[in-house]
Order: C-alpha cells, then sequence, then structure tokens
C-alpha cells in the first residue's frame, strides 16, 4: 500500500517546487550517501552528502542545521536537491544540462585566456566564460586566472553542447545577494562595520560593506577639512565605517541608500535623535511616488504625500522641488534610523507647542504664590486705582 501511495504523493510534492527554484530547509536525518531535508513539503527531499563535504569528506552540517539548495529534480521519486555540481569530477554533458535547467553552480577551471575571454574546463566539458562574466567589476588582466577553480553558472548550451557558455559573474552576485540579505537583518544607524572602498569621486566614497554598498560623504571621511578624497582613501583600501542613516532609494524597500563615516573621537557624535512633535528646518532631497525626502540637522526623513501641504491636484514634484526649504515636524523615529516627518502638521505642532507652553507659565506662575493667568479683578483694581484703597484707608 504505501508503494502505491508514493508516487501520488510525490507527484503532490512536485507541484509545490520548481526546478531551479531555491528552497531552505532544515537537515531531519542523514544517511550513508544521502542528506534529508525538510523544505515543507508533504515528504523530505534529498540532496548528496557529496554537496556538503569538504576535499577530505568530512561532513560539514549536522540534523537540525538550516541548508539553503535548489531543486535539481522534482516528480514521481520526489524531490532532489543540489547545491553545486562538480565538486568531484566526472562532470559529462548531463551534469552540464542540469546545471542549466536548476540554475544550480558548476565547478571549473580556468584554462587559457583567449579573444573574449577564457576557456573554462568543466569535468571532460570544455565551456566558455566571455569577459564580461568573469566577475562583477571590470577585470582587466585575465591571464592571472588562469589555473584557477571556481564556480560557474551555465547560461547558455548550444550545437548539442558542442558550445557551453558559463558566467562566473552571476555565481558572485548570488553570493553578494545572500551576503547583502544577511547583513540587512543586521544594520542598524551607528552600527560599526569593515568595508572595502570600491569608488572614488569628488563627494566622497563608496563602500562595499559585504554586500551592500554605501557612501561616506566628503565631509565625513576626517575630522578635518578635506580638499581631495583621494587624500584620504584609494579604491581598495579596508576601512572602518559607521553607519549615519539607511533610508529606501526608491519603491523598491531592498534598495537602500546607506550613509557612512569614516570620523572618530568627539568629532563622530552621531546626529541628535529626532523627538516626536518636534518641529525642524530642513531642505528637500528628493520626490519620489510616495512622498519627499528631507534633510534635518536631525537626519533625513520621509514626509509621505498625505502629511503633504498640498492642493488637491497638485504635483509634489513642482510644489516640493529639491532645495526648498521646509518646516517639518517629526511623526516617528525607529532605531534603524528611519524619521518620518508631516508638513501639513506643523501648524497643529506649533499650536499644541504654544498651549504647552502657556500652561507651563500659568503653573510656574501658581507656584509663586499670585493668581495665575490674567488674576481677578480685585487684583487689577489694587494694581490700577491705588487712589481708591488709600481713600477707603482715610475714612476708616
Amino acid at each position: 500500500m504505501f508503494e502505491a501511495e508514493q508516487p501520488r504523493q510525490a507527484a503532490r510534492i512536485a507541484h509545490r517546487v520548481k526546478v531551479g527554484e531555491q528552497v531552505e530547509g532544515v537537515v531531519v536525518a542523514i544517511g550513508k550517501d544521502n542528506i534529508f531535508v525538510d523544505v515543507g513539503a508533504k515528504s523530505e527531499a534529498t540532496i548528496s552528502r557529496d554537496q556538503f563535504s569538504d576535499r577530505d569528506g568530512k561532513l560539514k552540517v549536522g540534523v537540525g542545521d538550516r541548508i539553503r539548495a535548489r531543486v535539481a529534480s522534482a516528480g514521481r521519486h520526489g524531490i532532489e536537491l543540489v547545491t553545486a555540481l562538480g565538486r568531484r569530477g566526472g562532470v559529462d554533458l548531463a551534469a552540464i544540462d542540469l546545471a542549466h535547467t536548476s540554475g544550480a553552480p558548476i565547478e571549473g577551471t580556468f584554462s587559457k585566456a583567449v579573444k573574449g575571454g577564457l576557456e573554462v574546463e568543466i569535468g571532460g566539458v570544455r565551456a566558455f566564460c566571455p569577459a564580461s562574466q568573469v566577475d562583477i567589476g571590470f577585470v582587466r588582466e585575465l591571464d592571472p586566472l588562469v589555473g584557477q577553480r571556481v564556480q560557474f553558472k551555465v547560461i547558455e548550451i548550444r550545437d548539442n553542447g558542442r558550445s557551453v557558455v558559463v558566467s562566473r559573474k552571476a555565481v558572485m552576485a548570488d553570493e553578494r545577494a545572500e551576503r547583502a540579505r544577511a547583513l540587512r537583518d543586521e544594520l542598524k544607524v551607528g552600527a560599526e562595520l569593515e568595508g572595502t572602498v570600491t569608488s572614488v569621486q569628488p563627494y566622497g566614497a563608496f563602500i562595499d560593506l559585504g554586500g551592500l554598498e554605501g557612501l561616506a560623504h566628503i565631509s565625513e571621511l576626517a575630522n578635518g577639512r578635506v580638499a581631495r578624497v583621494e587624500d584620504v582613501v584609494n579604491v581598495g583600501e579596508k576601512v572602518r565605517v559607521r553607519v549615519l542613516a539607511i533610508e529606501p532609494r526608491g519603491t523598491d524597500p531592498d534598495d537602500l541608500k546607506i550613509s557612512l563615516s569614516l570620523r572618530t573621537g568627539e568629532d563622530a557624535v552621531a546626529a541628535p535623535t529626532a523627538a516626536q512633535d518636534e518641529i525642524i528646518d530642513g531642505t528637500v532631497s528628493h520626490v519620489t511616488t510616495y512622498g519627499v525626502f528631507v534633510d534635518t540637522p536631525k537626519g533625513r526623513g520621509l514626509v509621505p504625500v498625505r502629511e503633504l501641504d498640498l492642493a488637491p491636484g497638485a504635483d509634489p514634484k513642482r510644489a516640493y522641488p529639491a532645495g526648498k526649504e521646509v518646516q517639518v515636524v517629526v511623526l516617528s523615529s525607529d532605531d534603524s534610523g528611519r524619521i518620518r516627518f508631516s508638513i501639513r502638521g506643523v501648524a497643529r505642532a506649533e499650536e499644541r507647542s504654544n498651549f504647552r507652553t502657556f500652561v507651563g507659565d500659568r503653573k510656574k506662575a501658581g507656584k509663586g504664590g499670585k493668581a495665575s493667568g490674567l488674576g481677578s479683578l480685585g487684583d487689577l483694581l489694587r494694581d490700577k486705582l491705588p487712589e481708591v484703597n488709600d481713600g477707603k484707608k482715610r475714612r476708616r
């Protein structure tokens, strides 16, 4: 009965995952040849032990560990996972085709520099890696890479396997995205991180934090005045930075604009925190479809569209061009440094502030032993008409 039900169960599993899909699961058992992984399906997926063994055959994962892998196949025999192919050699065209279909990386060796790129040996198959696919950045000299064994993604198979095109850049991009996801969860204002200078511009330096890139403005490169960015940092240099601000760059919440600082000591004190209901002078930085970003002494924050002081049908870009000076009131701020402002709420915040000041003055006057506010009619008469009081005293 079990054998009769197994194909139907496997068929249901196949509908839940797709070949090439990246999944995450928990190791639930380890067999002689395979590792069994719970990926949330009706039954466990399997992955070869070789996928998680080092060069000496030592297993690098245990029961309870979480792993990420790609679906190599999903059908009547269940789900088979793979992280990379070709680690133990013996790669043939079938393995190349599997790597192409699943998107799993496959190991190979740069064998020779040729016109336009590098030849790659992947087991018994010869492939080609274009120069544009060798690295995320531009690589001027290809010869030093010859002999290196790295991972590739198969991006094209032509002429029944006689022409195979691979990309190292695609693997590096995936690794970078994975590091970025991990870093994004931990990133917060005030955090100190190690980074690498990737680009130098007249206005500052771009720094790779390990998957995410931030900008250190020229004013944040040193405690004193900096005339040229190149006088402080160079491309490729390792630096220690502090996160000043984090904000979404556009409509994608994962696309972050990160402001950094290399300043140290007392001059490096973080910007004061913004208090709720505080009114601050600021300057419009840029306008998006969902609001306006404003720079203030307390940091950059977003004024959502609903909090703009706009007439019906007005264009936010025309009403609030970059560089316009505005007053904003703080609606909220969180631990990650994100601040939300309001422009339309400034008048109401001023009224509340004036009322609190008025009430405070009355309380202070009351504590001093005098009547609060304007005082009683008798107090006014005594102050304004002293001669009346004197006449009464004489008649007595």
